[in-house]
């Protein structure tokens, strides 16, 4: 395994990685000064369709972590991105949504929101969810509409349990119309080589750290980046050992990935 030094670029998963709920996990304010002090790009990337970049910043602040909102990669905003690089100013887009997902696509005018013959069907957590909305996109990807969907999290855990997740939606849609959607977010490669994209990064050269192996360490694996991961999400190092997909790199928390990299930089 090639030291730490190689790497010039770090992705970091954000719950279980930097904070739970909104507690900052020991360490994160460190890294995060560690990686500007030496000239290490960093960027945070998750699949949450729920808040703008801004809002995930001005989260991170209240834990006093200082991280820019530019760069914040988040499903809607990598899927912005990869429809842009595809799609003409004016393209017209259908949304199943919340507040995050409606701001990266039409918040700078390129995309136009339409329910009659958009281009795009994109679909992420909506907790206000209709019938109607889901009858709308379902006759509109049989019409021809490409089918995006933000990530595949079947479920989200809550205080009071598993609740329905972005995947539930896509899984009705794709049960009523028998297409398979693209997934932006994790464990697709997507968001990952939009990340690295948007940093002038070398994929080779990027370190990625998640805490779940189904969508951190798999998606970083399908993007060729080396994989890392902390045990300060609800994967137990068992659930590593019995997992047929392992990380490249794991670690019980920051301060060990920080003291590493610190070693390292010593040799």
């Amino acid at each position: 395994m090639k030291p730490l030094t190689h790497y010039n670029t770090l992705l970091l998963d954000m719950d279980g990685v930097l904070y739970r709920g909104h507690e900052r996990l020991e360490g994160a304010d460190r890294l995060i000064a560690f990686c500007k002090t030496h000239g290490i790009k960093t960027a945070c990337i998750t699949n949450n369709a729920t808040m703008t970049p801004d809002q995930f910043a001005a989260k991170l602040a209240g834990m006093h972590i200082e991280f820019p909102a530019e760069h914040i990669i988040n499903s809607p905003v990598a899927a912005q991105r990869w429809m842009k690089a595809r799609s003409p100013q004016g393209t017209k887009v259908y949304v199943i949504g919340m507040n995050g997902l409606r701001t990266a696509l039409f918040g700078d005018g390129y995309f136009v929101e339409d329910d009659e013959a958009p281009a795009y069907v994109v679909v992420g957590l909506d907790t206000e969810v209709t019938y109607a909305k889901l009858r709308t996109a379902c006759l509109l990807i049989r019409g021809g509409a490409t089918f995006i969907g933000t990530n595949p999290d079947v479920s989200l855990p809550m205080p009071e349990g598993l609740v329905p997740g972005a995947g539930s939606l896509l899984a009705f849609l794709k049960a009523a119309t028998d297409v398979e959607p693209f997934i932006i977010g994790k464990p697709g490669p997507t968001m990952f080589h939009i990340a690295t994209e948007i940093l002038q990064s070398d994929p080779q050269r990027t370190l990625t750290i998640g805490d779940r192996i189904d969508t951190d360490v798999a998606g970083a694996l399908a993007a060729g980046m080396t994989a890392g991961m902390v045990l300060t999400g609800v994967v137990t190092r068992a659930d590593v050992d019995a997992s047929p997909i392992k990380p490249d790199l794991l670690y019980a928390d920051l301060p060990e990935l920080l003291e590493a990299w610190q070693r390292d930089m010593q040799k």
